[in-house]
């Protein structure tokens, strides 16, 4: 199963320093996604999953405290890097108020930026392949794989241990294959031909579960597995 590359939000309306950043970032094997202003950077949030955002303070349309707040909403435990031109106490404290995992005050080294965010990841992941996660926003749904929960809107649907497992590892190779046989062994414990077609009732299952969400699609790669697109 090949690993997947940690996923960055970076909102900043610096043009400049927004690409700069983003191909550095880019070079070290991250996936970034650059947005310009707090309203786009929110609209992409709700639509993409993100491992980490890094969020300038000083947007238009909207300054990274209230998106920082706005994110918290959704995901409590998302990591967010805080970017800014101002070193005033006040405003660093209220980045920290808000749950910020660091803040770096502009000018600042590419390089620092880099340890920081790796150092955030360290605290709040396992290892790079998200064996620790267990919150994931899936297109307009949150699914929390600790309490076996999938929420869109104000519906919360109980799942079961196998639903959820099998979940887990689909959000976790997002946009890339969930091996078959590595799902059966590691859910079902062996790959039999029952298991298998257990495996298929559970996929169709999850299915119904995100239906509301038309982005969203579970493929069958045949003779392969499953993959996850959303």
């Amino acid at each position: 199963m090949n690993q997947r590359k940690i996923r960055v939000m970076l909102a900043e309306d610096d043009e400049n320093l927004g690409y700069l950043l983003k191909e550095y970032l880019q070079a070290k094997e991250y996936d970034v996604d650059l947005y310009k202003d707090g309203e786009k950077a929110y609209k992409g949030f709700q639509n993409n999953y993100y491992d980490i955002c890094i969020l300038d303070v000083m947007m238009p349309l909207k300054d990274g405290f209230t998106l920082a707040k706005e994110i918290r909403m959704v995901n409590p435990s998302m990591p967010i890097l805080f970017l800014t031109a101002k070193s005033m106490k006040e405003d660093v404290i209220e980045g920290f108020a808000i749950g910020a995992d660091d803040y770096m005050t502009k000018p600042f080294s590419i390089e620092e930026l880099l340890m920081r965010l790796e150092a955030i990841l360290r605290r709040t992941r396992k290892d790079a392949n998200g064996a620790e996660q267990t919150l994931f926003q899936i297109g307009k749904y949150v699914f929390d794989a600790t309490k076996q929960t999938l929420t869109y809107e104000d519906d919360v649907r109980k799942l079961t241990t196998k639903e959820s497992e099998l979940l887990k590892y689909l959000c976790l190779n997002r946009n890339t294959l969930l091996d078959r046989n590595f799902a059966l062994k590691t859910i079902w414990a062996d790959d039999s031909y029952f298991n298998a077609r257990s495996m298929d009732v559970y996929i169709t299952k999850l299915r119904k579960y995100l239906a509301n969400d038309p982005t969203i699609e579970i493929i069958n790669v045949r003779g392969k597995g499953f993959k996850m697109i959303y």
